[in-house]
């Protein structure tokens, strides 16, 4: 999964959610299913944490931006 692309792993993630909320899966397979999806989750999670900190090392670097949360309030 290492070189895997974001997208890839989101619709895969997707598929599996789908699969799984049909409820037509036997335990074991559904089981595995799960067990993919948090890995796939872990990997999202990665990648968006990384590319939240490239966006902040790009903002920091303009001194008359300021970053915010989504509520307006100034981040430290």
């Amino acid at each position: 999964m290492a070189k895997e692309k974001f997208e890839d792993a989101l619709e895969k993630l997707e598929g599996i959610v789908r699969k799984m909320e049909s409820g037509d899966l036997p335990l074991e397979e559904s089981l595995k299913s799960f067990e993919e999806g948090m890995k796939l989750i872990r990997f999202c999670t990665i990648r968006l944490d990384e590319a939240q900190r490239r966006i902040l090392q790009i903002m920091g670097k303009e001194d008359n931006l300021s970053v915010k949360n989504f509520s307006g309030e100034n981040v430290d």
